[in-house]
C-alpha cells in the first residue's frame, strides 16, 4: 500500500512538472544589426525570422516561443555584448544570429563559454566561423561567402569574356572570403586580377578609390554592402564612371537595389552569385516570396526577400522544426534537439541545405545578373545553379587547407593549387 502511496504521488508529481514545463515558454535570443552601415540588412534579417514564425505558427514543440531581438552595429564587440545581455541577464535557451562576418567569428568563440545554449547563426559569411575551431554549439544553415561565389568566376571569364579585374572590397572577414571565392574559380579560369582595394566598414567618401581604379581592366568586383554600397554607387556616377561591374553577394541584394535614388541602375546587366536569386520560378521560393510579402504592408518591406531575410528564415525553420521533433524538450544540455539540427535536411526555399561535420551548410549557388522590370524595379535575374557547393568548394580539402584563410592577398591569384 505504501509503495502505491508513492508511486501515485511520484506520478502526480511528474505530471504536475511535465504540465508546468510544457507551459513555459522557450526564450528566444535575436542578434541583428539594426545600427550602423548594415541597418538595413539586419531589419529584413528580423523580417525574415518573423516571417518563419507566421509559416509555422507562434508555438515550437507546443511551446510558446518569446522573442527578445538585440541590435548590433555589425562590429564583433557589439555583437558579443548582445549576446553576453541576451544569455546573462535574459537567460535565453537559443540565440539566431549574427548577421555579419566579424560577428560570426566572435559569437562562435563566445558561444563555447555558453554551451548550456544553442546558438544558430542568422546570415554572417565569414569562413572562419565554421571552418577554424568550430563550435560544438553553433550551427549555421547558410553557406558562407566563399560558397556564395561559386560559380560566378566561371561566368564571368567564359561567359562574359572579362580576362582582367580590380576589386574593392570592405575590409573585414565576410568580404575576405567572398573575394576568396571569386578569386580561386576565376584565376583558375585564367583571369588576372591587377589591384585590390580595401576600404573600412561605413566608409562615407571614396574619392580617392574611384580615382585610383585601372583603365584598362575588363571590370571591376564590387565586395561592398548597404550604406557603403549605395555611396559608392552615387560617387561613382557622379565621377562619370561607366566600366563592367561584378558584384557581391550583399552588392546586388535587394537592401541595394532597393534603395533610393538612380544610382543604383549602374548595376542593371551586373553579372553576380548568391543564395538566391528573384526570378527564380520554384514553387518552394515562390511560396516563400508570397509569405513574406503576406507578412507585412508593402512599405514595410521590400518587395522580395533579401538574402539577410532568408538567412533568418532558414535558421529559424531549421530551430522551429527541431522543436517540434523533441517534443520542445531542451534537458540533458539540448542533446536531442542539437542532434536533430545536426541531421537536418532542411527543405529551405532556396534548395536543401545540409550540414557538414562542422555543422555549416552545404546548398545551392545562384549565378544571377541584374535585371529591370517592366514597373522600373531591379531584380536579380537566375542564370544558372551549381548544386551542393561545399565549404572548400570541390577542391581536395587537404590542398584547400593549404591555400591559406581569406585575407586581403588570399588567395594569390593563379591557375592552380
Amino acid at each position: 500500500m505504501k509503495k502505491q502511496l508513492l508511486a501515485a504521488v511520484s506520478a502526480a508529481a511528474f505530471l504536475s512538472t511535465g504540465a508546468a514545463y510544457a507551459a513555459d515558454p522557450l526564450k528566444v535570443g535575436v542578434l541583428a544589426t539594426l545600427e550602423g552601415t548594415y541597418t538595413v540588412l539586419g531589419e529584413d534579417g528580423v523580417r525574415g525570422l518573423r516571417t518563419a514564425l507566421a509559416v509555422k505558427g507562434e508555438k515550437a514543440g507546443g511551446r510558446d516561443l518569446e522573442l527578445i531581438i538585440q541590435s548590433t552595429d555589425a562590429s564583433p564587440d557589439s555583437a558579443v555584448r548582445g549576446a553576453r545581455k541576451l544569455v546573462e541577464q535574459d537567460k535565453v535557451d537559443i540565440v539566431i544570429g549574427p548577421l555579419s562576418g566579424s560577428e560570426g567569428i566572435a559569437i562562435r568563440d563566445y558561444s563555447k563559454t555558453q554551451p548550456q545554449v544553442t546558438f544558430l547563426n542568422g546570415i554572417s559569411g565569414a569562413q572562419e566561423t565554421t571552418y577554424v575551431t568550430p563550435s560544438d554549439n553553433f550551427f549555421r544553415f547558410n553557406t558562407d561567402g566563399a560558397q556564395w561565389s561559386a560559380g560566378l568566376g566561371d561566368y564571368v571569364f567564359n561567359d562574359k569574356g572579362w580576362k582582367s579585374v580590380a576589386t574593392i572590397g570592405e575590409d573585414y572577414s565576410f568580404i575576405y572570403t567572398q573575394v576568396f571565392g571569386f578569386a580561386l574559380e576565376y584565376c583558375q579560369a585564367g583571369g588576372e586580377i591587377t589591384d585590390r582595394f580595401w576600404v573600412p566598414l561605413g566608409t562615407k567618401d571614396f574619392g580617392s578609390i574611384i580615382a585610383s581604379l585601372p583603365d584598362d581592366v575588363d571590370a571591376i568586383y564590387l565586395g561592398l554592402g548597404g550604406g557603403d554600397a549605395v555611396n559608392f554607387l552615387n560617387q561613382y556616377q557622379q565621377a562619370g564612371g561607366d566600366a563592367n561591374l561584378i558584384g557581391g553577394s550583399i552588392m546586388v541584394d535587394g537592401t541595394v537595389l532597393n534603395s533610393k535614388g538612380d544610382a543604383k541602375k549602374a548595376l542593371i546587366g551586373t553579372p553576380s552569385s548568391g543564395p538566391q536569386a528573384d526570378t527564380w520560378d520554384d514553387e518552394g521560393w515562390q511560396a516563400y516570396v508570397k509569405a513574406y510579402q503576406d507578412a507585412f504592408p508593402p512599405d514595410q518591406r521590400f518587395p522580395s526577400p533579401s538574402l539577410l531575410a532568408t538567412g533568418y528564415y532558414n535558421a529559424t525553420t531549421a530551430a522551429m522544426t527541431c522543436l517540434d521533433e523533441v517534443g520542445g524538450d531542451l534537458s540533458d544540455g539540448h542533446a536531442g534537439f542539437r542532434a536533430c539540427l545536426s541531421n537536418l535536411e532542411l527543405d529551405a526555399p532556396n534548395g536543401k541545405i545540409t550540414l557538414d561535420g562542422n555543422r555549416q551548410a552545404i546548398g545551392a549557388n545562384f549565378v544571377s545578373e541584374v535585371v529591370e522590370l517592366d514597373d522600373g524595379s531591379l531584380v536579380t535575374k537566375l542564370v544558372k545553379i551549381k548544386d551542393n557547393v561545399p565549404q572548400t568548394l570541390g577542391i581536395d580539402p587537404d590542398v584547400f587547407a593549404k591555400i591559406g584563410l581569406p585575407s586581403r592577398d588570399v588567395p594569390e591569384c593563379k591557375t592552380s593549387y
